[in-house]
């Protein structure tokens, strides 16, 4: 965010667009006053991240220079680049269109007329809990997808066996194709079976439907492998499967899911663009390894939302190539929190911006919102992160940057994190905090945190005593209240 002696200049600048794109506002009788909003923007990068900044009250009935009326009264979007204010209005982003923008994702937990159903156990699934139903599950989804009409992949009640299995494009014929899941999945427990980490992939698909009905449930059956996860030993070991992989997709809407003990990640979100995950339960032992409940890597406009997450490891983990990603209405605990990180472990990461948490709540978990980085990591950036309207219960670190991350205490490079973080903001975050120091800011000394934010904070003690904040190599600012006090 821009220092508050600039906003005035920002703001006026931003104006001076508005008039010049949609006419200069009307007047009106009688100013209409509102509930104060707070907004963050990042000037240099509104319009590739936000978009814009919202602010109240602008109006104007003149065809814009684009020949086209606009009448806005409560909020409009203000954007430092009209061309993608354009776009982004028709819900086209990196020249995507989001085909689910506005719509009823419900809607797709019913056959549409005209609509053609392809059950699996048309092509010889047995629903006894018993039978591998791979290769049918494989047939009736070649089917569906292959189909040049609207289609669906039907997985009724029952109990269905399956082990490793990519459901595979491109698609022909019209989009979205849909996989509903009445019944239970159970992932093989023979850990032969999965020569990749992945149990169930979705794969190169553009218009993609993943609903459970809220009924729906994929069981990894980790408890009977998870005693083979060597990571808290090792850096280099092997992850155990995911219950379930995106890849290569775009628009698509997971909804509806159970994921139970998965054998590794819960969900993992990999180079795909425009993705809705909401109305998701996902379920693990506290002290189950590396089950993170869903991971996303070289992925754009990612949206994540109505979920309760309790796992063994991060509730969400956000690492390089990711951009544009929004969290909102999750529950997390147990767990490790919601994690930016790890960030630097490999070569030639990509950056992450633009990350948006709001509306969440964190319940007894290891940490809160947290950002980690690998010390001696290659040169890489993470930027444009909002942290808002969070309830911390009970959580161990609620407010924490950590660029010394080093899980097994094996790390061989002792050298400050190359890895620069910059225009983070936290905004009326509340709750308790089981240990004393409540923030915990630790950068790079190389490249120290820049324009970190603090604003109204308020978190108490779980124990008896005050909490406390601790910066270290960070240029922050403190706004409305603060406790812990602000850092010396």
């Amino acid at each position: 965010m821009a220092p508050q002696a600039n906003l005035v200049k920002v703001g006026m600048e931003g104006f001076a667009l508005l008039d010049d794109y949609y006419g200069r506002p009307r007047r009106t009788d009688k100013q209409v006053h509102h509930k104060k909003q707070v907004e963050i923007i990042n000037s240099q990068k509104a319009a590739e991240i936000y978009g814009g900044v919202l602010v109240t009250d602008y109006s104007s009935g003149k065809a814009n220079r684009f020949g086209k009326a606009c009448t806005l009264t409560i909020l409009i979007i203000l954007c430092f680049a009209l061309a993608y204010c354009e776009a982004y209005a028709k819900g086209v982003v990196r020249g995507v269109p989001d085909t689910f923008r506005g719509s009823n994702l419900a809607r797709h937990d019913v056959p549409a007329p005209g609509e053609k159903v392809f059950n699996v156990l048309q092509f010889g699934a047995k629903p006894d809990g018993r039978k591998d139903n791979t290769q049918a599950f494989m047939q009736a989804w070649r089917a569906a997808c292959d189909f040049k009409g609207p289609s669906r992949l039907l997985i009724p009640g029952g109990s269905f066996l399956i082990s490793q299995v990519v459901f595979g494009g491109p698609c022909g014929g019209t989009t979205p194709k849909i996989v509903q899941i009445l019944g239970t999945l159970k992932g093989s427990t023979d850990i032969s079976e999965y020569p990749e980490a992945y149990w169930i992939v979705f794969e190169s698909i553009v218009g993609l439907v993943v609903t459970g009905s809220g009924k729906g449930t994929l069981d990894g059956q980790g408890d009977s492998v998870w005693k083979y996860n060597d990571c808290s030993h090792s850096s280099n070991c092997q992850p155990l499967p995911a219950n379930l992989r995106l890849n290569k997709v775009t628009n698509g809407v997971i909804r509806g899911l159970n994921s139970l003990n998965s054998k590794g990640v819960h969900m993992f979100i990999t180079n795909c663009e425009i993705i809705r995950a909401r109305n998701l339960h996902i379920n693990a032992p506290a002290d189950s390894p590396n089950t993170d409940g869903i991971h996303v890597s070289h992925s754009n406009d990612v949206r994540i939302a109505k979920s309760t997450i309790r796992t063994g490891d991060d509730c969400i983990s956000i690492i390089q190539g990711t951009t544009n990603i929004r969290i909102n209405k999750v529950t997390c605990g147990p767990g490790h929190g919601i994690s930016v990180g790890s960030l630097g472990k490999y070569e030639n990461e990509e950056d992450v911006k633009g990350i948006t948490v709001k509306n969440c709540t964190l319940v007894g978990t290891q940490n809160g919102v947290r950002i980690k980085s690998y010390p001696g990591s290659k040169e890489s950036s993470a930027s444009s992160m909002l942290f808002q309207d969070i309830i911390m219960n009970n959580v161990k670190n609620p407010i924490i940057i950590d660029q010394g991350y080093c899980p097994n205490s094996k790390c061989g490079n002792k050298s400050p994190s190359r890895v620069r973080l910059s225009d983070i903001h936290y905004i009326n975050i509340r709750g308790t905090s089981s240990t004393p120091n409540a923030v915990e800011l630790f950068c790079s000394s190389q490249y120290p945190c820049q324009n970190v934010q603090l604003y109204d904070i308020d978190l108490k003690s779980q124990q008896k005593g005050a909490t406390a904040a601790s910066c270290t190599n960070a240029k922050v600012r403190f706004g409305g209240k603060m406790n812990p006090p602000p850092c010396k």
